[in-house]
C-alpha cells in the first residue's frame, strides 16, 4: 500500500484513559462495556477471520507482516501479542521470529482464542491489556492489532506494556483511524457500517456478526485522536514514539522502552 499522509491532526493532545465515551447504542455505562465486548467477541469468533478477509480485500496478512517488520520485529525475539483474538497478528509474528514458542497471545475472550488458527507452540493466555498476566521485562516486542478501541484505560494498558517489555524492547500497535477528510469518512463509514454487515448477514454463522462490524465503525469514529494516543504512550514511559499511517486510515504506533 502506498503511504498517503492525511492532513495534520490539529486536535489538542492529552492523556487518554477510556479511548472513547460509552457508545450507548450498545451499552449504557462503561461498567457494562466489558460484558458487552466479551459476549460479542465470543459469539462472533466463528466468523471473524472470514469477514476480516472481506473487509481487508485479502491484503491483511501482507500488511500486518510488513507493519511488524517496519516496527523492528526480527528473528529470535520474544513476542507478546495483546488482544490476540483469532491470531491474525500473532500468526505473522510467529513467522517472522522463526519459532512459534517465542510468541504469547493475551486476550479476554476465550471464544476468540478458541477460534485462533495458530501454530501449536504459540501460547495463549486469558487476560486484559490493563493487567497482563506475564512477568516484568519478559518480552522483546509487544504487538496489538486493532484492539486499542476496546481497552478500558489506555494509560493503564500502556504502563503494562512498559512493564512487560525488556529495556530496549519495542512495540507496534495497529489501529484503524478515522480519515481526516469528510468524503473519506463517509466512504469508510458506508463500507464498514453498511456494506460489510450486509455481506456478513449473507455468509455469517453467528447472529451477532453483522452487529460487531457496525460497532467497529462506531468505535473508530468515536476513538481518541492519534496525537493523544502518542502523548499517552510517552507519558507511560516510552521513547521515540511515532505514528506511521498507510492510506490515511491504517495507523501504526511504534516506540521503545
Amino acid at each position: 500500500m502506498p503511504n498517503i499522509n492525511p492532513a495534520p491532526d490539529t486536535t489538542p493532545a492529552h492523556i487518554v484513559h477510556a479511548p472513547h465515551a460509552p457508545l450507548t447504542v450498545y451499552y449504557q455505562h462503561e461498567t457494562e462495556r466489558q460484558a458487552f465486548l466479551r459476549e460479542i467477541f465470543d459469539s462472533t469468533a466463528i466468523d471473524y477471520d472470514r469477514i476480516e478477509k472481506m473487509l481487508a480485500l485479502g491484503s491483511g496478512p501482507w500488511y500486518r507482516r510488513h507493519a511488524l517488520m517496519r516496527a523492528g520485529l526480527a528473528t529470535g525475539m520474544c513476542v507478546v501479542d495483546v488482544g490476540v483474538g483469532t491470531g491474525l497478528v500473532a500468526r505473522e509474528a510467529a513467522m517472522l521470529v522463526g519459532d512459534a514458542s517465542l510468541v504469547t497471545g493475551v486476550d479476554p475472550s476465550p471464544g476468540m482464542m478458541g477460534a485462533a488458527n495458530l501454530p501449536a507452540d504459540v501460547k495463549l493466555v486469558e487476560g486484559r491489556a490493563e493487567a497482563i498476566p506475564l512477568p516484568d521485562a519478559s518480552a522483546d516486542f509487544i504487538s496489538m492489532g486493532y484492539a486499542l478501541r476496546h481497552i478500558s484505560d489506555l494509560e493503564a494498558a500502556f504502563k503494562e506494556f512498559h512493564r512487560v517489555l525488556k529495556p530496549g524492547g519495542k512495540f507496534c500497535i495497529l489501529e484503524i483511524t478515522k480519515p481526516e477528510t469528510y468524503i473519506a469518512q463517509i466512504l469508510l463509514k458506508t463500507y464498514m457500517r453498511v456494506v460489510v454487515p450486509l455481506l456478513a448477514k449473507l455468509v455469517a454463522r453467528g447472529k451477532n456478526t453483522p452487529l460487531i462490524w457496525r460497532y467497529y465503525w462506531d468505535s473508530i469514529e468515536a476513538c481518541a485522536p492519534p496525537a493523544s494516543v502518542v502523548t499517552t504512550l510517552e507519558v507511560a514511559g516510552f521513547t521515540r514514539v511515532t505514528r506511521y499511517c498507510e492510506l490515511g486510515i491504517f495507523s501504526e504506533y511504534r516506540g521503545s522502552r
